[in-house]
């Protein structure tokens, strides 16, 4: 069964870490990229950091950058979310998703910016940055 199980997301302070795991099972990592998308209320979808699991190629917006690293351990099948110095403004739901492509920049920045249909989207977890 394909799915993708995201775990980690917690109330946390400004100026905290929290690390994101995202569990895939069910299909070849190696054929995807994979990328962390933010929703939050009233906003589009953000896709900030995406993966190509082959070759480590990485995507960072530039409100990241710096802050998040994402990263993953092909023989557990997970991807990571290091998210240090979080603010306030890094609240939202985060998702982790799957699509067949190659280009992290077209992961998450054309196709984000649009209606296409990825083709796994975990359910998410929640992250909260507030005092």
């Amino acid at each position: 069964q394909l799915q993708l199980v995201e775990s980690g997301g917690d109330l946390v302070q400004p100026g905290g870490s929290l690390t994101l795991s995202c569990v895939a099972s069910g299909f070849t990592l190696d054929y995807y990229a994979f990328g962390w998308f933010r929703q939050a209320p009233g906003t589009e979808r953000e896709g900030f950091s995406c993966i190509n699991i082959k070759d480590g190629s990485t995507y960072y917006a530039d409100r990241v950058k710096g802050r998040f690293t994402i990263s993953r351990d092909k023989a557990k099948n997970t991807v990571y979310l290091h998210m240090n110095n979080l603010a306030p403004e890094d609240t939202g739901n985060y998702h982790c998703v799957a699509d067949s492509i190659t280009s992290v920049r077209g992961m998450c920045v054309e196709r984000a910016s649009g209606t296409y249909a990825y083709d796994y989207w975990g359910q998410g977890t929640q992250v909260t940055v507030s005092s």
